[in-house]
């Protein structure tokens, strides 16, 4: 995929005295007083910013924040107070602005927030007229928000259309470059873990990845229904019976390829859902009917690990087990602990997978940690992301 790089124009002193339009995704957490719990995706923001300010543009920058209703203002939509961070950040003011898509103010050198996008008419549904009007604003449109690029809105993709110069920001960039590297051109054999509670809510992923892994390792709910599939028996666990020929199908696949989706050997079991309830390592063939299955074996996570020790390429999406119960997070751990220590190229992404990377303090040892959950997903269901796509086509003239 060939797409304008920001970077490339800075660069080419391409961007000097020109107005920039970055879209970020500053979509932070916050407490009811309006604090800022959590301010990773500020900070992932900075090096757009400070490559455009450094080059002497005309900076605007804005993202949505939370779910607000369209052309209907309340305090708790505003991004003031990411505004104020971001100056913190940069060590300058950065002044909000509330009406702006009929014009901007901003001198080279300068840096404004441009108030919740998703407060503007016509901003979900892509309303050409507001695309249009938020293209004359700039020179230069830099997408830079990974997380929203799955989703064609106006400044997600209209804008991209008619600005004169379109292209993807650094952290954009970094996403593409780390989903090439895994997806489109990976170093063999490539596994890829894809954990949650529902078959349902990732089956397309597994059909998708099951015609490229060499290696589909299954963990959390989706693979008790694996299990099933199998035909084992999982007694009350979370599992999806109408799917079970889907996960056949899937195993199936990757049996065709001479690829395989490792079955769990022995599992950790307990009577109730609950962090204090007592575990009970089993094999696989022995769970009984009143059995809940939360985790993974020590036995299946040692034979994964070593799968993983041997990879070329890694993907992970979700934990194996319930990890935020002590007694049930060992298999998360073994699993996490060789993505660190294997020499493959790893990709993660997904929230929870992101909480069990910082609880293991992995995050230097995996290769790419991707930022956006929705489009990760997206990504490894097979699809091209609209902001991919509408970037690509303008890099081609």
């Amino acid at each position: 995929m060939t797409i304008l790089r920001f970077e490339d124009l800075v660069a080419q002193g391409k961007a000097a005295g020109q107005r920039v339009f970055i879209r970020a995704d500053l979509n932070v957490p916050q407490d009811d007083a309006g604090n800022i719990t959590e301010d990773t995706r500020i900070r992932a923001s900075v090096p757009a910013i400070e490559l455009a300010l450094k080059a002497g543009a005309a900076v605007m920058v804005t993202s949505h924040l939370g779910r607000p209703t369209e052309g209907e203002f309340k305090p708790e939509d505003s991004l003031a107070p990411v505004a104020k961070r971001l100056g913190e950040l940069l060590g300058r003011e950065v002044k909000l602005v509330s009406e702006w898509v009929d014009g901007v103010t901003v001198a080279s050198g300068e840096v404004v927030m441009l108030e919740n996008c998703r407060l503007n008419k016509g901003e979900k549904k892509n309303n050409e007229a507001l695309a249009r009007k938020m293209a004359a604003l700039c020179d230069i449109f830099v997408h830079d928000a990974f997380g929203t690029s799955h989703r064609a809105e106006g400044t997600t993709y209209g804008i991209a259309q008619f600005a004169p110069i379109a292209c993807a920001g650094p952290l954009l960039a970094a996403e593409i470059d780390a989903i090439n590297k895994a997806l489109a051109a990976p170093k063999r054999p490539l596994v890829a873990i894809v954990a949650g509670s529902k078959v349902s809510t990732k089956l397309t992923i597994l059909e998708s990845l099951s015609k490229n892994v060499d290696g589909l390792i299954v963990g959390g709910g989706i693979a008790n229904t694996f299990m099933l599939a199998a035909g084992l028996k999982i007694g009350k666990s979370l599992a999806e019976p109408d799917l079970v020929g889907a996960a056949k199908a899937v195993i199936e696949a990757m049996k065709a390829r001479g690829a395989a989706v490792p079955i769990p050997e022995d599992v950790v079991v307990a009577k109730t859902f609950s962090a204090d309830a007592e575990a009970t390592v089993k094999a696989a063939t022995d769970v009984a009917e009143d059995d809940l299955i939360l985790d993974i074996g020590p036995k299946t996570a040692a034979k994964l690990a070593e799968q993983l020790k041997a990879a070329g390429t890694i993907v992970w999406n979700g934990p194996v087990g319930v990890f935020e119960f002590d007694a049930f997070s060992h298999g998360t751990e073994a699993i996490a602990r060789a993505i660190a220590a294997s020499p493959a190229f790893s990709i993660a992404g997904g929230g929870d997978t992101l909480a069990a990377i910082a609880k293991y303090g992995i995050e230097k040892d995996v290769g790419y940690i991707s930022t956006g959950g929705g489009a990760f997903l997206e990504v490894l269901e097979g699809k091209t992301l609209p902001a991919f796509e509408i970037l690509s086509q303008r890099a081609a003239g």
